[in-house]
């Protein structure tokens, strides 16, 4: 770190320091509060997706128990067919979401099938979506999350490090200047003192 240059022009430099310091905090502190919402609201939606999911799998284990009967072939059912993702930008941050889902449905014939393929079908088939949807959500947390993280460093930096520098830098220079002025009044006196003496006599 350059050493402190005490004196008036460091002085100006250092005021100027701290008052962009103190500009940019706020919005850094807005920032950090409304990522800190989108990670709120990230971690709720990946919660309900995950809620969902749970109830389709106990509904099938209470509705379905038919489904252990090996003898009916239900592979490759329902596939997907593609995953539009896309780039949405919150608060700054690019995050991935899910535009669309598209499905295949295996098409089967309905005398060859017993009655609850169609709700296997169907219930995998919303699986399936929520699934990539958890996915997202989960990808879309980790990204919140980094931006926090750096945004609160960034807050941190500017609150807890650089501005009370700027400040301390400021009072040293000010005690520094304070110090070479009365230093200058007492030698100014004195001289005044010595040419008073050197007159009278």
């Amino acid at each position: 770190m350059p050493r402190l240059a005490l004196n008036k022009s460091s002085l100006s430099r250092e005021k100027a320091r701290l008052e962009t310091y103190r500009a940019v905090l706020p919005a850094l502190d807005l920032k950090r509060r409304q990522l800190l919402a989108e990670r709120g609201k990230s971690a709720r939606t990946l919660q309900d997706l995950e809620e969902r999911l749970e109830e389709i799998e106990r509904w099938v284990g209470e509705e379905l128990p038919m489904l252990a009967n090996g003898g009916v072939n239900l592979a490759g059912l329902v596939t997907v067919r593609r995953v539009e993702w896309a780039r949405q930008n919150l608060v700054g941050v690019s995050v991935p979401y899910v535009r669309a889902v598209e499905l295949d449905r295996l098409p089967y014939s309905f005398l060859a099938k017993p009655h609850w393929v169609d709700a296997v079908s169907a219930k995998l088939g919303e699986y399936l979506e929520l699934w990539i949807r958890r996915e997202c959500e989960v990808r879309r947390l980790e990204c919140l999350e980094r931006a926090v993280r750096k945004v609160t460093q960034r807050f941190n930096l500017f609150d807890k490090v650089l501005i009370p520098d700027a400040r301390r830098n400021i009072d040293r220079i000010r005690v520094f200047l304070s110090d070479l002025e009365r230093a200058a009044v007492v030698r100014a006196k004195i001289a005044k003192r010595k040419r008073q003496d050197v007159g009278s006599t």
